[in-house]
């Protein structure tokens, strides 16, 4: 039941870029390489890997990662990025575009550029959330004290306030 709750509150994001124009073949040699990978760690190798196809892998695992901080900011959670890693990483294939080349004699021959869509997942180290979940019933339970002492604070003192008042004649 716990590591329900924890799994619940895990916090994942997803970036797309769809009609990237490159082959899907060439872009897989490179999300490859950073599945299952520390998004830190997956950035540095993107960096540093000699492939045209880093930059567009790059750009979406940097907005999955603010994604991520944007979807805990409105959750009103903390996040540390230090603890994401790619959960899921891969390329499907895209439309092709369908091209003519002149050929001799008046003919012409038909070639496909071919897109794919690059999907990139980053979630919260479960380590981390049950640090996150565990501050936060922590925090609470700390205020739960003090929100009762102000209740009482406030209706101690709308008792004196309310004092019966004689009519004069």
């Amino acid at each position: 039941m716990a590591n329900e709750a924890v799994a619940s509150s895990a916090i994942t994001a997803v970036a797309k870029a769809r009609h990237v124009r490159m082959s899907p073949q060439k872009i897989r040699l490179v999300v490859d390489m950073i599945r299952g990978q520390r998004a830190e760690d997956a950035l540095q190798i993107l960096r540093f890997t000699k492939k045209r196809a880093t930059r567009d892998v790059e750009k979406v695992l940097r907005s999955a990662i603010a994604n991520a901080e944007r979807k805990a900011e409105d959750a009103g959670a903390s996040l540390d990025v230090d603890h994401l890693y790619v959960s899921e990483c891969y390329v499907n294939e895209g439309s092709r575009w369908k091209r003519l080349r002149p050929a001799p004699m008046g003919r012409a021959f038909r070639y496909q550029r071919r897109t794919a869509h690059i999907i990139v997942g980053v979630l919260e180290h479960h380590k981390a959330v049950e640090q996150r979940v565990a501050a936060a019933t922590a925090e609470a339970e700390s205020h739960k004290g003090v929100a009762g002492a102000v209740k009482k604070a406030r209706q101690a003192i709308a008792g004196k306030k309310k004092k019966p008042v004689a009519k004069k004649k």
